[in-house]
């Protein structure tokens, strides 16, 4: 009966609401596209193109030309730079008269409301009407969490509204609190709910359990270090504790962490780590990922405040450890290249680093013989902004013709994946007080075994006292986070929202963390370039500056004039 369409594979086409510009139009009815034939919504096969669309919403990759949400989002203390420019300054500068981060997810949730209404009113069997009804919950949950956190308040809008709701279409903002309270009510029904149990390819209660788990986890914390709400911090923890444990019985930490990032359909789907991904096919729907990561545009790489955040082989921090230090490269001659080797430095070190970055230092210099580079296999001739190139998407196994181009990638996405699930339980357990080194066992230490490092115990992590420790947490609590950003480095936008729940946005102020627009050290080479103490300077001779205004993006002007009611965020 139900002809799902496998995520990836669907063309980006919309049901033509993209053109609505603000909340009033997004929401009101009617529109064009909204159906209200109870017939429509009573044959299943409508219900279930209608409900395709959701896919779309999930980018990964991206699709063709355009950008995803792995790599390309460079505002983090993890990149400097951001794609096709230099410095990369703070979303928002100034109130912007619209923007699609306010607009898209209440075009979103217009969607996922027209959905339920019209099953709601269909003469779909229970069974059948309930796993439509649990899809387009779960879908306007992920758009609401999304607004929340980059708003705050926002308008609560549970219907497909009409012209005669104007006590909600110009009303004031609903409180944060009660809008994920309303999303966690959506996950919910959609876990009891929906009828396919796992499937990497389409929605299913895996799915919706691994969202529930990050959406829980950004309020949890949110309400402990931002709203300073313990009881409500620890209902949701205690929300993200229930949501990762079946996932944890039912999946596999892979042995391979480039193979996360790097493989084809088929080769993903095998992989036991993953709950949820985005297919890419030859010909069919492809993205540009590895172009931008491999071709002559460039890079934005890791920064030195990256890199000095891995581990050493001996499970020691950059401060304490007895390994060599060093993060000096040699000059090497092959060919007609010479080139900048880091193969040293890597060796040393957390092995998901040298899975990240290319053995050797990539960087523009101060003129047009200064520039180092090096074409590595499968690559073109890059530079990059902190001299380290991304290797972590590369497929060797693809021509160099088909990386080095946009639009010619086809390696699938990871979406939901274990390594994510596995450190969003033991972040709640630890705020919770409840993590135990048998909590470890299945989580954080099967991470530290692929990446090389020594297993750890609660006591261990805690008595690290690394003192670049700089979030006025506690030794464990920082260990946790070092693992994830090392986990997670330019992955799906993780690093930033990390930051914003934390309340560590201050981190990405250039002038208080000069090292966050510093990269590679180059001390060795006899390459014009500018440095700060040997270490390449890449703020392009611009700073960020953190202001408490930053928390939350700015309400655009258009939605105040429509509705002054919402009244601006703080600061802007």
């Amino acid at each position: 009966m139900k002809k799902s369409i496998i995520l990836g594979t669907l063309a980006v086409c919309g049901l033509g609401l993209t053109s609505c510009e603000d909340f009033l139009n997004d929401n009101r009815f009617p529109e064009s596209q909204q159906t209200v034939n109870s017939e429509f919504w009573s044959n299943a096969v409508n219900v279930e193109n209608q409900i395709n669309y959701f896919y779309e919403n999930f980018l990964g990759y991206g699709n063709g030309t355009g950008s995803g949400n792995f790599y390309w989002n460079t505002l983090t203390d993890d990149q400097a730079g951001y794609p096709g420019a230099n410095f990369k300054n703070w979303t928002f500068t100034n109130v912007p008269a619209s923007s699609s981060s306010w607009n898209s997810p209440y075009i979103e949730i217009r969607r996922a409301c027209n959905v339920i209404e019209g099953v709601e009113g269909s003469s779909l069997e229970t069974t059948t009407a309930e796993d439509f009804l649990a899809k387009a919950r779960m879908y306007r949950a992920w758009q609401y969490y999304k607004l929340v956190r980059a708003y705050g308040d926002v308008p609560l809008v549970e219907k497909a509204l009409d012209v005669t709701d104007e006590g909600i279409l110009y009303g004031p903002r609903t409180n944060r609190n009660v809008v994920m309270d309303a999303a966690l009510a959506d996950l919910n029904y959609a876990i009891d709910h929906i009828t396919t149990k796992a499937n990497k390819n389409f929605f299913s209660r895996d799915m919706i359990l691994a969202m529930k788990a990050e959406v829980c986890l950004f309020e949890a914390s949110y309400q402990q270090y931002v709203a300073k709400n313990m009881e409500r911090a620890k209902q949701f923890y205690n929300e993200v504790v229930s949501a990762c444990t079946p996932l944890l019985s039912s999946y596999t930490i892979g042995s391979d962490y480039r193979a996360i990032y790097s493989s084809m359909r088929a080769e993903l789907e095998a992989n036991p780590e993953i709950i949820f991904m985005k297919a890419y096919e030859e010909t069919t729907l492809m993205h540009s990922l590895l172009d931008w990561t491999s071709s002559s545009t460039p890079v934005c790489g890791i920064t030195k405040d990256a890199f000095d955040s891995y581990l050493f082989l001996d499970g020691k921090p950059l401060a304490s450890t007895t390994m060599d230090k060093n993060d000096k490269g040699v000059m090497v001659k092959e060919g007609d290249n010479n080139y900048l080797s880091i193969e040293a430095p890597l060796a040393t070190r957390d092995k998901r680093l040298s899975q990240t970055i290319y053995p050797y230092v990539m960087f523009r210099g101060t003129g047009e013989d200064a520039i180092q580079d090096y074409k590595f296999v499968n690559t073109a001739r890059m530079t990059s902004t902190t001299g380290y190139g991304v290797f972590k998407y590369n497929n060797l196994s693809q021509t160099e013709a088909d990386v080095t181009t946009a639009n010619r990638n086809w390696t699938s996405a990871p979406l939901f994946w274990l390594a994510e699930i596995a450190l969003d339980y033991v972040e709640a357990k630890a705020e919770l007080g409840t993590l135990t080194d048998g909590d470890l066992t299945n989580t954080l230490n099967k991470l530290y075994a692929r990446a090389g490092l020594p297993a750890q115990t609660v006591a261990g992590l805690s008595s690290i006292n690394d003192p670049a420790n700089n979030m006025g947490v506690s030794s464990l609590i920082w260990e946790i986070r070092r693992c994830r950003r090392c986990e997670f480095i330019m992955d799906n936008d993780i690093r930033y929202w990390d930051l914003v729940r934390w309340n560590q946005l201050e981190r990405l102020d250039t002038q208080k963390n000069p090292n966050i627009v510093l990269g590679a050290n180059i001390t060795p080479s006899p390459i014009e370039a500018k440095n700060v103490n040997g270490y390449l300077d890449c703020s392009f001779g611009m700073t960020r500056t953190y202001t408490t205004r930053e928390n939350l993006y700015p309400i655009p002007n258009g939605q105040l004039n429509l509705n002054p009611e919402l009244k601006q965020n703080p600061g802007w």
